[in-house]
């Protein structure tokens, strides 16, 4: 059976050094799930298996599992403090077996004495120390530098932020080689305000390599996505492959048009709704594979504050 990580790759922290390309320390809400309001619990059932999540009252993530079948499951724990995160505990299970070997704990420590810093341990199951990062933030919060050790050596990744006219471009460079770039710039768009432009190109061993552009609304719905590879012989970003975006008058994706030399391809969005006042979706459907997902949701109860006249 082919495992897909879909979610899991979003939540799962490999102690590697492409670690350090995600950067920040990413503290998953429920908007992250396209989910709205006081979720509790949300399965979703896909061709591949079954993903859960659990949300605290503030919408924050608590534990997520991933199960490709009866017996392969992976579940991940996160504890806070207010909005901080400060322990995740990925846990692997094979033939519904605990696997200690590969399960991991990622402890977080916060120093808020003079700028802000994180240090955050990786712990396995088995009592082995598999590593340390320290993430250190600038006067205004932003990561600036990001320390890694562990059994395989160390690195030192550098965040670089500028201004020219506007356009705001973050450089992450590794033991001082380049490795990606994120430029932001905005223009006027149709409506909703001002678009916001975000291209963002990778390296490889400080050479270029790849690319994309992703174009945002006023509202942040996205709207067109470009990718792009670097040619050599122009020494230029060659477009690739388009996609644009369509959305209903709720915001809801309806359809997408993907154009790759003289193909495109066209994908529509069906969706049934649960009855909650968040009218969140219940099963989406993908045509013209009519591949299909479903969700199960639950939600806290709140009580309705009633003023009395």
């Amino acid at each position: 059976m082919v495992k897909n990580y879909t979610y899991l790759v979003l939540i799962l922290t490999a102690i590697v050094p492409q670690f350090i390309l995600s950067q920040e320390i990413k503290i998953f809400r429920t908007s992250d799930f396209d989910l709205k309001g006081k979720v509790k619990k949300c399965l979703v059932l896909t061709h591949y298996g079954k993903e859960e999540y659990e949300f605290n009252i503030d919408g924050l993530l608590t534990k997520s599992v991933t199960r490709y079948n009866d017996q392969d499951y992976d579940v991940t724990h996160y504890k806070y403090s207010g909005d901080e995160l400060l322990e995740k505990r990925s846990e692997v299970y094979r033939d519904d077996v605990f696997d200690e070997n590969t399960s991991i704990a990622n402890f977080y420590t916060i120093d808020t004495t003079e700028n802000r810093k994180v240090t955050e341990k990786i712990i396995s199951y088995s009592k082995e120390f598999l590593g340390q990062n320290e993430y250190h933030y600038d006067a205004e919060g932003k990561l600036i530098k990001v320390f890694r050790n562990d059994n395989e050596g160390s690195d030192e990744t550098e965040i670089v932020y500028t201004n020219v006219k506007g356009e705001f471009t973050k450089t992450i460079k590794v033991n001082g080689i380049v490795l990606r770039s994120v430029r932001t710039s905005e223009k006027k768009g149709k409506d909703q305000g001002k678009n916001s432009i975000v291209l963002t190109k990778e390296f490889i061993e400080g050479q270029p390599n790849k690319a994309v552009e992703e174009v945002k609304n006023g509202i942040g719905l996205l709207q067109d996505r470009t990718l792009y590879y670097f040619d050599t012989k122009t020494n230029q970003f060659v477009p690739e492959a388009s996609m644009s975006y369509a959305y209903d008058e709720n915001n809801m994706l309806i359809k997408t048009e993907t154009k790759t030399g003289e193909v495109v391809e066209i994908k529509e969005y069906i969706y049934q709704f649960d009855g909650s006042e968040y009218a969140n979706w219940v099963k989406q459907i993908v045509k013209p594979e009519n591949d299909y997902k479903t969700r199960e949701i639950s939600y806290y109860k709140t009580e309705k504050l009633v003023v009395e006249e």
